[in-house]
């Protein structure tokens, strides 16, 4: 017996643990679940407010709340039908390694108490550098997502260059660029006035010839250009900027050279996405999402650093209370590469799910990716109806349907229809300051067919279109 208020018995923890697998896979494997629901916050208010109990509640009944008013309300990352963003489907293996992680309470900031996982992690980090093709002193860490990423690369880009922050330092990124690397830099003390945006040309990658006006611009203002932070697969648009040209304009000039590859980093698995990404190891810097082209559950980001000792001379901070768990020898601790002392094990959901799996299944799925956004994009070159907003890339299409007038409202009543319809999802954007349907096609639960029902809503959304408003 325990008096301990918050403990379980072996058959009660094994009683609750299948229960909630139930609910999940039963979940998991219902067809007519639609790829998004909304709520109001009214609606939600109704269903979910009141005191937390001081007496303790049935599990099965915690569960059935949980089932009918918290989860329905959401969006379907797995919907064979959602294209609207990138964060694609989780694996179950990479959700069990999630579950292994929590349970067994893992804190992942150092060697001294984490061993196995810490080992576990530089494995993983190992096979992420080999596919980028990173050399074998580089170093990385797991990071919660891109834009963690994205700030941990900056902040090693300063201190590894200049150290404290100062007033003439200058960062440059497209106009397509994520906005986490703007954010990041106001986050790290960078004034609005330090952060050039630089045009994009007409495939949507940066303009060399003007990053190169802005730098020697800002050389004769007396500013230090610090760090250029390119696409490696825009969020927005797909596009990859001109990788081995920025590499060596930045070896010149010596300024850092980072790639955020959040979205489009993992297509290296695949033949096609390794040309397109051609470069990506030149780059001083790299971020990635396992948590998108590498289908792991949320949260899974990556940093990867070409010197890895810039990376540990960036972070590294001992304070007295942890002298006993200081790194010795071939050891690693974690919280001493980024921002967080208190860290979990994001590893065992990659590490897990490639394991059982394997690579090529990987490959597979984004390969077929590549095919279905092939297609798609024949089907509206095809159209004389619609036409593409930008050149398709590492699965994002972005289209619209041509109306004579409103042609904005028309295409954003499209996406509605599409929503409303349940059969799928599909999102917008601006580019080249004009409304585009924006289609990611990543999911690997989506299948040809899916894309067509789609597409044929999309078509017959227009058609009911033109009865209103006349043909375009």
């Amino acid at each position: 017996m325990t008096d301990d208020p918050l403990a379980l018995d072996a058959a009660t923890m094994r009683r609750l643990g299948y229960r909630t697998v139930d609910m999940l896979v039963d979940r998991m494997t219902d067809v007519t679940i639609p790829p998004l629901r909304r709520a109001t916050p009214d609606e939600m208010a109704a269903r979910l407010s009141g005191p937390p109990p001081d007496e303790p509640q049935d599990f099965d009944e915690i569960l059935r709340r949980l089932d009918e008013d918290v989860l329905p309300f959401m969006s379907k990352g797995d919907h064979p039908g959602f294209f609207a963003y990138i964060p694609f489907a989780g694996t179950w293996p990479g959700a069990l390694g999630d579950l292994i992680a929590s349970a067994t309470n893992v804190y992942a900031g150092s060697w001294m108490e984490a061993a196995g996982p810490s080992q576990l992690e530089l494995e993983v980090i190992g096979w992420f550098k080999d596919w980028v093709g990173y050399p074998p002193e580089a170093a990385g860490i797991l990071v919660s997502g891109g834009s963690a990423a994205n700030l941990t690369a900056l902040a090693c880009a300063r201190e590894s260059l200049v150290g404290p922050m100062s007033d003439d330092l200058v960062a440059y990124v497209s106009d397509q660029a994520h906005a986490s690397v703007a954010r990041s830099a106001r986050n790290l003390g960078f004034r609005q006035s330090q952060v050039r945006v630089i045009p994009s040309d007409d495939r949507l990658r940066i303009r060399i010839d003007l990053l190169e006006s802005a730098m020697d611009a800002d050389l004769r203002a007396g500013r230090r250009p610090l760090i250029v932070s390119a696409n490696g697969g825009a969020t927005n648009s797909g596009a990859i900027d001109p990788l081995p040209a920025l590499a060596e304009l930045c070896r010149e000039r010596k300024v850092w050279f980072h790639v955020d590859a959040a979205y489009g980093g993992f297509a290296v698995l695949s033949e096609r996405g390794r040309r397109q990404l051609a470069g990506i190891a030149l780059a001083d810097s790299i971020t990635l999402d396992p948590h998108k082209w590498l289908y792991q559950p949320y949260e899974c980001g990556c940093l990867l650093v070409r010197d890895g000792l810039q990376l540990r001379r960036a972070f590294l901070i001992t304070p007295d209370y942890l002298r006993e768990a200081v790194a010795l020898d071939r050891e690693v601790n974690f919280s001493d590469l980024g921002l967080q002392l208190s860290r979990m094990a994001r590893v065992f959901k990659v590490w897990v799910s490639v394991q059982y799996f394997g690579l090529d299944a990987f490959r597979r799925a984004i390969d077929r990716a590549f095919d279905l956004a092939d297609r798609a994009r024949q089907r509206i070159e095809m159209s004389e109806r619609l036409e593409l907003a930008a050149r398709p890339s590492l699965g994002i299409l972005s289209f619209r349907r041509v109306f004579a007038e409103d042609e904005d409202l028309l295409n954003a009543r499209l996406v509605a229809a599409l929503e409303e319809s349940g059969l799928g999802l599909v999102s917008s954007t601006r580019l080249h300051g004009r409304y585009a349907i924006r289609v990611a096609i990543g999911n690997p639960r989506a299948t040809e067919e899916h894309v067509r029902r789609c597409w044929d809503l999309l078509r017959e959304g227009a058609r009911a279109t033109e009865e209103c408003t006349g043909p375009g």
